[in-house]
Formats: structure tokens, sequence, C-alpha cells
């Protein structure tokens, strides 16, 4: 039996990372709750003590999430957030009142539960992982704080994932597509019936539209469990839809009322698709008949920012970030490609991670993409760069990729054949560049691009 080090009081959030670090991956999926449930007990079970919003599904968990947070937060309450995976620091997973916790805060996150991390341990054949530690972590700060509503994002799946143990008023179901067939299942249906398990007895079931297997797997799942479902088309929706200057103007119909000309400044279909959901969520979660404040709803949008989805993080060429990482995610970043950017040419920065479907991600993208860049991010788990490259050859053609094992270097190739094809006289707009294919490729292109700014 092996067993992560014992925790000791860290002294420094370097410290911390390297403790969490020494854990099981979050990649792995052990299919139980067992080490979880013992580790929330010896806490106290930290998150009863808040009602939760608790979201699953395959893309715009994260942008909903935090369109949520904004929500209730605007409405007055005191919040918590978890998501993952982040960006850039791990501290960017737990959230007080919409900002993460800072470094020092979440040393004292950790050492609240490093005492008990290594009694879970001996009790089991596999230590508390990372994932698990840190969901730990999260649910403990927000019962400190104390925050008046938890919105938890799945990490992986939904029933046997480690913040499953919570009891949520509500549920939100994103579209379910395929991604993490290695552990969730090869079709759709099969990975809705592992997201469906986040739906609790009493709950009330937010759900976008989805397709018929997968619509009719949540639809058991509720009748099943006494669960109340709100689907998308049917109970509220996106009615009216025009891309604006920075964003995005959208009416909602909700459950109980219509929020008109709502400006998110967000780009793509799909982020009006996670609004109307966050709205629909926070209606539910808030109960009652009346509407939401109209007011509240304009200045929550308002203030709804989502790093890493469609951001653009420089000008003269704009390099835009986006953590698409399979193909329904790309399918979503084309049409909002097409929406609202005249990039002339696109030049895209891809790196994806082994286990996923680049070939399918690649495919979508190809119509938008002059070039592509084939590259990798610093995780072992990154595609090797022949490999990706090859399957690039084999949708683009030979002339229109190239290779690099360094993404700073695919960025800045990007950027040069961006400058050089948006100077060309037939150019209808100017070029840009697109840096895609996995939430940490996206990361560590923002934490270079800012280096590079400061």
């Amino acid at each position: 039996m092996t067993h992560a080090p014992q925790a000791r009081p860290a002294e420094t959030y370097a410290e911390v990372e390297d403790a969490l670090l020494s854990r099981w991956p979050e990649t792995r999926l052990d299919p139980t709750l067992e080490r979880i449930e013992a580790f929330c007990a010896l806490l106290g079970d930290p998150q009863r003590s808040y009602p939760v919003v608790h979201l699953t599904g395959t893309n715009g968990k994260t942008s909903t999430a935090r369109m949520v947070e904004r929500l209730l937060l605007t409405l007055g309450l005191r919040t918590g957030r978890f998501t993952s995976p982040h960006l850039q620091s791990m501290t960017e997973r737990i959230v007080l009142d919409g900002e993460p916790l800072d470094e020092e805060a979440f040393v004292r996150a950790f050492n609240d539960v490093a005492p008990y991390t290594h009694l879970v341990d001996a009790e089991h054949s596999h230590p508390l992982s990372f994932f698990e530690t840190v969901v730990g972590m999260a649910y403990a700060a927000f019962a400190d704080a104390p925050v008046d509503a938890a919105v938890v994002e799945v990490g992986m799946g939904g029933a046997w994932d480690a913040t499953n143990v919570v009891d949520a008023a509500v549920a939100v179901l994103t579209p379910v597509a395929v991604d993490h067939s290695r552990y969730l299942g090869d079709t759709a249906e099969e990975i809705a019936r592992e997201k469906v398990g986040i739906v609790k007895p009493g709950a009330t079931v937010v759900s976008a539209e989805q397709q018929p297997g997968v619509a009719d797997v949540l639809a058991a799942r509720c009748q099943e469990v006494g669960a109340t479902l709100a689907l998308e088309g049917l109970a509220f929706g996106v009615t009216h839809r025009t891309p604006a200057v920075g964003g995005q103007v959208v009416t909602v119909q909700g459950l109980r009322g219509t929020y008109e000309d709502l400006f998110i400044p967000l780009y793509g279909a799909h982020q009006a698709q996670n609004a109307s959901l966050a709205i629909a969520a926070v209606e539910a979660f808030v109960g009652g008949e009346d509407p939401l404040d109209a007011e509240v709803v304009t200045q929550a949008f308002a203030d709804v920012t989502s790093p890493g989805r469609l951001e653009i993080v420089r000008r003269s060429p704009t390099i835009v970030l986006d953590a698409a990482h399979n193909p329904h995610g790309a399918a979503a970043l084309v049409a909002a490609l097409d929406d609202s950017f005249t990039f002339n040419p696109l030049i895209g920065v891809v790196a994806v991670m082994e286990d996923k479907d680049a070939e399918g991600l690649l495919a979508e993208l190809e119509p938008q993409l002059a070039h592509v860049v084939c590259t990798r991010n610093s995780t072992d788990r990154s595609l090797p760069v022949a490999d990706l490259a090859e399957v690039a050859r084999g949708i683009f053609g030979q002339d229109r990729v190239t290779e690099t094992d360094s993404l700073a270097d695919a960025i800045d190739q990007a950027a040069a054949l961006a400058e050089a094809g948006g100077a060309l006289g037939d150019a209808i707009g100017s070029g840009g560049v697109l840096v895609t294919g996995s939430v940490v490729t996206v990361g560590e292109a923002r934490a270079l691009i800012v280096r590079e700014r400061s």
C-alpha cells in the first residue's frame, strides 16, 4: 500500500503546491466516494452548512458557474465558487465573493485540513487524491467564511466525482457530449448516466437542450429521485441575440420572467446559452414566484468575465485564447469566431492532451484556420508534437502545418504569420492568432503573454 507523505503544516504556497501535487493526480477517476466522505466527516461535513448549485456537463461549466456566482453576488449573497482545472494558479479553484484565495489564504486553507489527510490515507487502499484534497479545502473554506451559497463545478463526470458529497438544491447540466471517454464512456448516453449522478432527491434540475438520448437519461434520473426538470427550449431559453462590440446583447426568457437587452461581455451563442442556464439556476435557487430584479441581472452580466474563453489578450496582432479541448467545444468556438470576428488570416496555435480527440478538434477548426502551428504544453499528458502534426497534416495538408516543441516559439511564429498575412492587399480584416486545445495550453500562453507585457 502506497501513501502520499504525511501532511505537515506548510509555510509557503510552493510547499502547498508540492504537497498537493505529490498526491494521486486529478486525471485518475476512482469510482468511489469513500475517501472524500471520510475526509469531509473528519472536517465536520462542512459541505452541509450552505446551499449549493452543482454544475456538470461537457463544455461551458466554468463560464456558467461564474455567471451564477455573479448573479448571486449582485443579489447581495456571500458566495463560494469551486471550479477546475485552473488556468495559471491553483488558487483560482477556490473563490470567495468573486475573488480567488490569495496565496496566504490558500496556505491557511491547506493547513486547516492537512492534519486530517493522513488519517484518511491510513484507512484506505489509496491515499486522498490531489482533487479530493482541494475539494475538502474548498468546502471547509466556504464553511469558515461562512458563505450563503456555494457554486460547485464537478471535476469529471458526476456520480463519482469528489464534489458529489453535496446535496445540491439546484443541479445544472450544460450540453453533454463525448469527452473523457477513457473514464466516462464512449457515447453521450453513457457519459450522461455518470453526469446525472449529481441530481439528488427533490432537487431542481436546470438543463441545456440535450441530444435525445441524453435527454432520456436525464428525464429517467429526475423521475427516479423525484427531481423537477427545467429544460432549455421548453422552460427557459435565449429568445434574441445580437453580436455587439465587446460581446453580445441577449434577451432571455427565464423560469419566472423575461430579461431584455442584457449586455454580456463574452462572445458566442454558447455564452448566451450559458447565461440562460445561469438565470434559470438562480431563479430556481432563490425560489418564489417573482422574477429576479432586472437591474440586478443587467449589472451582474455586465460584470461577468471568463478568462481563457475567447479572451483577447493582445493586439497587433490580436491574440485570442480559448480553452476548447474537444470537438463539441471547438464547434462552439468556430461558430463564435464566425459570429464576432473577421480575422484574415487566422493562425492557430494548438496543443492538446494525448487522451483527447485531436483529429475531431482539428477537423472542426480547419475551416477557420489559414495555418496551424502544432506545439505542446508543459505537462506529461500533452500529445507529442510530431503526433499532433501528423494528424494536422492529414486535415490541413502539408503546407498549412508547422511544428515546434516550444509554446512560446509557436506563439511568435503564429504572430509573424498573422502579421504577414494581414498586411496583404487582399486581406478582408487584420490577421489574428488563436491559441487553443487545452485549458493548460491556454493558461501557459496567458502567463507567457502577461509576462511579455509586464
